[in-house]
């Protein structure tokens, strides 16, 4: 039985860190080099091994979350895997702004930090990761179908949090009396609404209408866990704290290594920090695309996006409204833009419950036009 676990053995949890296990676990030696480079006042390498430790890392909260979520029962299980699931984006955008807090004089980096990490995570969870799955799912199989019920509560999500970034964006470019406290004050109140409706969503989804969202393709397969409760939790609270280290060097070496390489901070907050905070544990979105799991790998890509657009980012929002910081749901109008276009191919491609590969090559497409546009184009988040 999978409860029958040894609870003093700590063998699985050494495992979980045993790079023999798990190759990505080689990426871990870049949180002691991290950490010798700040040390040593090397700003651009601290920036960088910090940024490459969070990948494994946020791998092994992503474990021990499961882990934690196969003891917890189907819908406690959810809510666990809705709330650890952005945890690294929510470490990294909450240091951010505590440091726009306690100095000013970075404030405008950070804001510019937060808005472009939550925008990129959007972008890359329903482009680059739902692209790979559909790409790799449709070589595998012609034709892959999946839930459209389930998935059009999602898209609905993703459009009403969109209209949340387009009417500041729209109201402070179009209105010659809108004041910057106007844009904030709406920002913070529909930053309410969207966590309201997040809350009704989770309520829907685990509660009154749970059957549509149960997977057939799930229900005849039930994983045991490999660890005890004790060490999930052990696990999920290292990780955490690891993450909040590296999460903290990143967040105070980005602004110098951005201007050290010639990068635009947008791009590295919209590109880089999502690609590296979510490869590992959205990875698995592809992995059960290719196995015709289509349900389950939707789930993770569109699920994640919807997190981050009406939950994670209004909650951002209010966090930075308890401590007097400025941040806003405007995020500037090529970022608005960006995740206009993002959530509206992506509903039209899966509008008939139906994929193949050529629809996540233009997923792809549609990720890499963006990329270049937020590398090459000098924007700024509020320009």
């Amino acid at each position: 039985m999978s409860d029958v676990v040894d609870e003093s053995n700590y063998d699985s949890l050494l495992d979980a860190f045993n790079p023999l296990k798990n190759r990505l676990n080689w990426l871990l030696l870049a949180v002691p080099i991290s950490m010798v480079f700040n040390f040593q006042g090397n700003v651009e390498m601290t920036f960088l091994f910090s940024m490459i430790s969070i990948m494994p890392l946020a791998f092994q909260m992503g474990h021990a979350t499961e882990e934690i979520a196969l003891r917890a029962g189907e819908n406690l299980g959810g809510l666990l895997n809705a709330t650890f699931g952005n945890a690294v984006e929510i470490i990294i955008a909450s240091i951010a702004i505590y440091t726009a807090f306690s100095d000013p004089d970075q404030a405008e980096t950070m804001i510019v930090l937060v808005q472009a990490s939550l925008i990129g995570s959007i972008l890359g969870n329903l482009l680059l990761v739902l692209g790979l799955a559909l790409l790799w799912g449709g070589i595998k199989f012609r034709i892959q179908e999946f839930n459209q019920s389930a998935l059009s509560m999602n898209g609905s999500l993703l459009l009403l949090a969109v209209l949340a970034l387009i009417i500041p964006a729209a109201a402070h470019h179009t209105g010659s009396n809108v004041t910057d406290e106007n844009v904030l004050e709406l920002s913070r109140y529909a930053s309410l609404a969207l966590l309201a409706m997040y809350a009704l969503s989770l309520f829907f989804q685990f509660k009154t209408h749970s059957d549509i969202f149960n997977s057939s393709e799930d229900s005849s397969h039930h994983e045991e866990p490999k660890m005890s409760i004790k060490n999930a939790w052990t696990l999920l609270i290292i990780a955490t704290v690891m993450v909040g280290y590296m999460a903290e060097l990143l967040v105070h070496s980005v602004d110098k290594a951005a201007s050290e390489w010639g990068m635009p901070t947008l791009f590295i907050g919209v590109i880089l920090l999502p690609f590296f905070g979510n490869a590992a544990e959205h990875f698995t979105a592809v992995i059960v695309a290719g196995k015709d799991k289509m349900d389950l790998s939707l789930a993770i890509a569109i699920g994640s996006s919807v997190q981050i657009a009406v939950f994670v980012a209004p909650l951002m929002v209010l966090f930075a409204w308890i401590l007097g910081v400025g941040l806003s749901l405007e995020f500037g109008l090529l970022e608005t833009a960006a995740t206009f276009m993002g959530v509206l191919v992506a509903n039209f491609i899966l509008n008939d419950g139906k994929t193949n590969w050529l629809e996540g090559a233009m997923l792809l497409a549609c990720y890499l036009i963006l990329a270049l546009s937020f590398l090459l184009i000098p924007f700024e988040v509020g320009a």
